[in-house]
């Protein structure tokens, strides 16, 4: 191998445990709970989850006759450097492959096989053993843009994962392209990247309810965590807070649905004007006045808020560049200015009536 294959393949690696945060089954239970009827008689896909490690694996199996699903499938990938070394979530020797070989799992059913009334992680541990045709290896690697992963996301109706943060923008657009609903995690800062951000306006993408609060995820236990205040050890259990990490769905909500309720007049000594941009400035999205008719900036966390009857959505300042109808005066950052002072990245919105 060469000095620069090497290097790459460092980096990949580096990227690819850099991308190993494991969801807690406190904060999947907490947004699912939203959705069951939604989830009635589908096929659900995990395709960034090692069945044994993933609580998304646990949820679904566990609640699959609760929630009535068709059918649902995960796959593992080989890529993920700690598959098959730690996390498991189900006990099963003999039966998950070795090291880091990927597969998938099948499941149109989960009978109460040892008959105590209940569906849980037993009978899908009793199932799994002895239906061989549930638990198969993958051709390929297992990675989401493979083709056999891709057969696989055709079959479903949703898809629900906590896929790579390093690659949401091409998972993202893979649901698009192929007109999946899903439900999956990411960080804010999606919200400006101008690509993602136009799925938002073209009202194609919005965000989950359980946003606020910190989420923590368990990650291996040689992961790097520079801040003392983004890490924890619990029972031996290393984890970290990425800061904030929300919810992404096409997935109908209640909330969006529900017109944010506005309290402050406008006054026009109350609310600054952009140096660069025929708007007013806002600071906090509590602060929107109820009546005033022109354009507003607010901060990005208008959009866990946003109601597209209530709103328009113009467009977001943070590079100007046209294709997302925005067009000012540069900056050094190409965000707003207001008296000189530049202001962190801000969407531009119209009440709508």
């Amino acid at each position: 191998m060469t000095g620069k294959s090497l290097n790459k393949n460092l980096r990949n690696a580096s990227k690819a445990k850099r991308d190993e945060f494991y969801t807690q089954l406190t904060d999947i239970e907490k947004e699912l709970k939203h959705y069951k009827e939604q989830f009635r008689g589908k096929v659900v896909y995990c395709n960034c989850d090692d069945p044994f490690e993933s609580n998304f694996f646990k949820y679904f199996a566990s609640n699959f006759n609760a929630i009535g699903l068709r059918k649902l499938i995960t796959t593992s990938y080989s890529g993920s450097p700690i598959t098959g070394k730690q996390l498991s979530l189900l006990d099963m020797e003999g039966l998950k492959p070795k090291g880091k070989e990927p597969f998938k799992i099948e499941i149109n059913e989960v009978p109460d096989k040892n008959t105590d009334g209940a569906i849980d992680l037993a009978d899908v541990e009793w199932l799994l053993k002895r239906d061989a045709n549930v638990s198969t290896p993958l051709k390929e690697n297992g990675d989401f843009r493979s083709k056999e992963c891709i057969e696989l996301l055709k079959e479903a109706d949703i898809v629900v994962t906590n896929p790579p943060f390093s690659l949401f923008r091409e998972y993202l657009d893979q649901l698009m392209e192929y007109k999946k609903n899903f439900l999956i995690l990411g960080d804010q800062n999606n919200i400006t990247k101008k690509d993602i951000f136009k799925y938002i306006k073209e009202n194609r993408l919005w965000l989950g309810y359980d946003n606020g609060g910190t989420k923590w995820f368990q990650v291996p236990d040689d992961y790097d965590i520079a801040t003392e205040s983004r890490k924890k050890i619990v029972n031996g259990v290393k984890y970290f807070s990425m800061g904030r990490i929300l919810w992404f769905t096409n997935l109908d909500t209640v909330k969006r649905h529900e017109n944010m309720v506005l309290y402050k007049k406008y006054a026009s000594e109350e609310f600054s004007k952009y140096d660069n941009y025929d708007a007013i400035n806002i600071d906090k999205v509590s602060e929107i006045p109820l009546n005033y008719n022109g354009v507003m900036g607010v901060p990005i966390t208008f959009v866990d808020k946003y109601n597209p009857k209530q709103f328009e959505l113009l467009g977001i300042m943070n590079t100007g560049e046209e294709n997302i109808g925005i067009r000012y005066k540069g900056t050094p950052h190409g965000r707003p200015l207001v008296n000189g002072i530049e202001k962190y990245l801000r969407i531009l919105i119209k009440t709508r009536d």
